[in-house]
Protein backbone atom coordinates (compact mmCIF):
# COMPACT_ATOMS: atom_id res chain seq x y z
CA UNK A 1 0.00 0.00 0.00
CA UNK A 2 1.21 3.42 -0.97
CA UNK A 3 1.18 6.12 1.47
CA UNK A 4 -1.18 8.08 -0.78
CA UNK A 5 -3.43 4.98 0.04
CA UNK A 6 -2.55 4.59 3.62
CA UNK A 7 -3.58 8.35 3.89
CA UNK A 8 -6.61 8.13 2.14
CA UNK A 9 -7.62 5.13 4.08
CA UNK A 10 -6.81 5.34 7.34
CA UNK A 11 -6.13 9.42 7.38
CA UNK A 12 -3.05 11.69 8.28
CA UNK A 13 -1.85 9.46 11.86
CA UNK A 14 -1.15 6.67 9.62
CA UNK A 15 1.16 8.73 6.77
CA UNK A 16 2.82 10.20 9.68
CA UNK A 17 3.20 6.61 11.06
CA UNK A 18 4.62 5.42 7.84
CA UNK A 19 7.24 8.33 7.98
CA UNK A 20 8.36 7.54 11.22
CA UNK A 21 8.97 4.03 10.14
CA UNK A 22 11.01 5.39 7.37
CA UNK A 23 12.82 7.37 9.23
CA UNK A 24 14.00 5.19 11.98
CA UNK A 25 15.00 2.51 9.49
CA UNK A 26 17.40 4.91 7.89
CA UNK A 27 20.38 5.00 10.43
CA UNK A 28 20.41 0.75 10.84
CA UNK A 29 20.35 0.90 7.05
CA UNK A 30 22.99 2.97 6.98
CA UNK A 31 25.00 1.07 8.98
CA UNK A 32 24.60 -1.89 7.35
CA UNK A 33 25.23 -0.24 3.68
CA UNK A 34 28.58 0.89 5.21
CA UNK A 35 29.60 -2.67 6.57
CA UNK A 36 28.37 -3.96 3.53
CA UNK A 37 30.77 -1.31 1.10
CA UNK A 38 33.59 -2.09 4.08
CA UNK A 39 33.15 -5.90 3.14
CA UNK A 40 33.90 -4.73 -0.69
CA UNK A 41 36.92 -2.86 0.14
CA UNK A 42 38.78 -4.96 2.09
CA UNK A 43 42.47 -5.31 0.35
CA UNK A 44 41.98 -1.54 -1.52
CA UNK A 45 43.02 0.62 1.09
CA UNK A 46 40.31 2.34 0.35
CA UNK A 47 37.75 3.54 3.36
CA UNK A 48 33.46 3.21 2.97
CA UNK A 49 34.04 7.25 3.31
CA UNK A 50 36.62 7.71 0.32
CA UNK A 51 34.74 5.31 -1.77
CA UNK A 52 31.67 7.78 -0.99
CA UNK A 53 34.09 10.53 -2.33
CA UNK A 54 35.37 8.48 -5.42
CA UNK A 55 31.51 8.05 -6.28
CA UNK A 56 30.45 11.45 -6.38
CA UNK A 57 33.47 12.22 -8.78
CA UNK A 58 32.76 9.64 -11.05
CA UNK A 59 29.35 10.16 -11.43
CA UNK A 60 29.10 14.21 -10.93
CA UNK A 61 32.82 15.28 -12.07
CA UNK A 62 35.84 17.04 -10.94
CA UNK A 63 34.43 19.31 -8.00
CA UNK A 64 36.77 21.08 -5.24
CA UNK A 65 36.80 19.75 -1.85
CA UNK A 66 33.72 22.37 -0.66
CA UNK A 67 31.29 21.16 -3.58
CA UNK A 68 32.24 17.64 -2.69
CA UNK A 69 31.71 18.13 0.82
CA UNK A 70 28.31 19.90 0.22
CA UNK A 71 27.54 16.65 -1.73
CA UNK A 72 27.95 14.74 1.29
CA UNK A 73 26.12 16.70 2.99
CA UNK A 74 29.79 16.92 5.61
CA UNK A 75 31.94 19.24 6.48
CA UNK A 76 34.92 19.98 5.36
CA UNK A 77 37.86 18.55 7.13
CA UNK A 78 37.09 15.04 6.62
CA UNK A 79 36.88 15.38 2.70
CA UNK A 80 39.56 17.04 2.84
CA UNK A 81 41.50 13.77 4.18
CA UNK A 82 39.69 11.53 2.02
CA UNK A 83 41.01 13.69 -0.86
CA UNK A 84 44.38 13.53 0.86
CA UNK A 85 44.16 9.65 0.83
CA UNK A 86 42.99 9.02 -2.22
CA UNK A 87 45.65 11.04 -3.77
CA UNK A 88 48.54 8.76 -1.66
CA UNK A 89 46.75 6.10 -3.58
CA UNK A 90 47.30 7.61 -6.69
CA UNK A 91 43.23 7.96 -7.10
CA UNK A 92 42.95 11.30 -7.74
CA UNK A 93 44.88 14.49 -8.00
CA UNK A 94 44.17 18.20 -8.15
CA UNK A 95 43.77 20.02 -10.92
CA UNK A 96 43.21 23.98 -12.07
CA UNK A 97 39.67 25.45 -11.33
CA UNK A 98 39.40 28.08 -14.00
CA UNK A 99 36.25 29.49 -11.96
CA UNK A 100 38.88 30.17 -8.63
CA UNK A 101 41.74 30.03 -8.94
CA UNK A 102 42.87 29.07 -5.11
CA UNK A 103 40.47 26.54 -5.37
CA UNK A 104 41.31 23.38 -6.82
CA UNK A 105 39.49 20.65 -8.84
CA UNK A 106 39.86 17.24 -8.05
CA UNK A 107 39.50 14.85 -10.04
CA UNK A 108 39.82 11.13 -10.38
CA UNK A 109 42.78 9.77 -12.29
CA UNK A 110 42.32 6.71 -14.76
CA UNK A 111 43.58 4.09 -11.95
CA UNK A 112 41.00 5.89 -9.63
CA UNK A 113 38.16 5.37 -12.53
CA UNK A 114 38.69 1.91 -13.01
CA UNK A 115 39.21 0.67 -9.59
CA UNK A 116 36.14 2.27 -9.07
CA UNK A 117 34.19 0.75 -12.32
CA UNK A 118 35.70 -2.33 -10.78
CA UNK A 119 33.91 -1.79 -7.35
CA UNK A 120 30.58 -0.41 -9.01
CA UNK A 121 30.53 -4.12 -11.17
CA UNK A 122 31.05 -6.33 -7.72
CA UNK A 123 28.20 -3.87 -6.18
CA UNK A 124 25.78 -4.34 -8.99
CA UNK A 125 25.88 -7.68 -8.95
CA UNK A 126 25.07 -8.48 -5.63
CA UNK A 127 22.59 -5.92 -5.80
CA UNK A 128 21.00 -7.94 -8.62
CA UNK A 129 21.02 -11.31 -7.12
CA UNK A 130 20.12 -9.83 -3.62
CA UNK A 131 16.72 -7.71 -4.92
CA UNK A 132 15.86 -8.88 -7.82
CA UNK A 133 12.22 -8.81 -6.58
CA UNK A 134 12.15 -4.94 -6.87
CA UNK A 135 10.98 -3.27 -9.79
CA UNK A 136 12.11 0.06 -11.29
CA UNK A 137 9.14 1.42 -10.31
CA UNK A 138 10.12 0.56 -6.77
CA UNK A 139 13.42 2.03 -6.74
CA UNK A 140 12.26 4.96 -8.68
CA UNK A 141 9.18 5.81 -5.44
CA UNK A 142 12.18 4.70 -2.96
CA UNK A 143 14.25 7.58 -4.80
CA UNK A 144 12.00 10.16 -4.47
CA UNK A 145 10.76 9.17 -1.19
CA UNK A 146 14.44 9.71 0.09
CA UNK A 147 14.83 12.97 -1.42
CA UNK A 148 12.12 13.97 0.15
CA UNK A 149 12.43 13.12 3.29
CA UNK A 150 16.26 14.64 2.73
CA UNK A 151 15.30 17.46 1.62
CA UNK A 152 13.44 18.05 4.63
CA UNK A 153 16.17 17.12 7.31
CA UNK A 154 18.56 19.32 5.33
CA UNK A 155 16.11 22.07 5.94
CA UNK A 156 15.57 21.12 9.98
CA UNK A 157 18.84 21.04 10.18
CA UNK A 158 19.57 24.24 8.91
CA UNK A 159 16.74 25.98 11.02
CA UNK A 160 18.79 24.69 13.70
CA UNK A 161 21.43 27.16 13.13
CA UNK A 162 19.62 30.06 12.72
CA UNK A 163 19.87 32.01 16.40
CA UNK A 164 16.53 31.88 18.32
CA UNK A 165 16.55 35.93 17.77
CA UNK A 166 15.65 35.21 14.26
CA UNK A 167 13.71 32.15 14.31
CA UNK A 168 10.60 34.20 13.41
CA UNK A 169 12.23 36.02 10.16
CA UNK A 170 10.54 35.82 6.78
CA UNK A 171 13.70 33.99 6.05
CA UNK A 172 12.82 30.64 7.68
CA UNK A 173 8.89 30.95 6.16
CA UNK A 174 7.72 31.24 9.79
CA UNK A 175 8.83 28.16 10.82
CA UNK A 176 9.39 26.76 14.14
CA UNK A 177 9.39 23.21 14.13
CA UNK A 178 12.38 21.59 16.27
CA UNK A 179 14.85 19.76 13.90
CA UNK A 180 14.30 16.79 16.48
CA UNK A 181 13.74 13.79 14.06
CA UNK A 182 17.36 15.12 12.21
CA UNK A 183 19.39 12.27 14.06
CA UNK A 184 17.70 9.72 12.58
CA UNK A 185 19.34 10.98 9.00
CA UNK A 186 22.52 8.59 8.29
CA UNK A 187 26.07 10.33 8.57
CA UNK A 188 28.51 8.77 6.68
CA UNK A 189 31.73 7.58 8.38
CA UNK A 190 35.21 9.54 9.03
CA UNK A 191 37.96 8.38 8.82
CA UNK A 192 41.67 9.90 10.58
CA UNK A 193 43.80 10.04 8.13
CA UNK A 194 45.36 13.76 8.08
CA UNK A 195 46.18 15.19 5.27
CA UNK A 196 48.49 17.49 3.16
CA UNK A 197 46.84 18.34 0.03
CA UNK A 198 44.89 21.64 0.57
CA UNK A 199 41.74 22.62 -1.73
Amino acid sequence: MSVVEADDERGPAATEDLLHGVVRRLRPLHRAAVRSVERELVGTGITAGEHALLDALRTEGPRTVPQLARTLGLDRQPVQRWVNHAAELGLVVTAPNPAHRRSSLIRLTTEGTEVMRGIQASESAELRRGLADLSAEDIATALRVLDRIGEKFRHLAADSRVPPKESGSPDNSGSHQKPHAASASPVPPQVPHEGRLTE
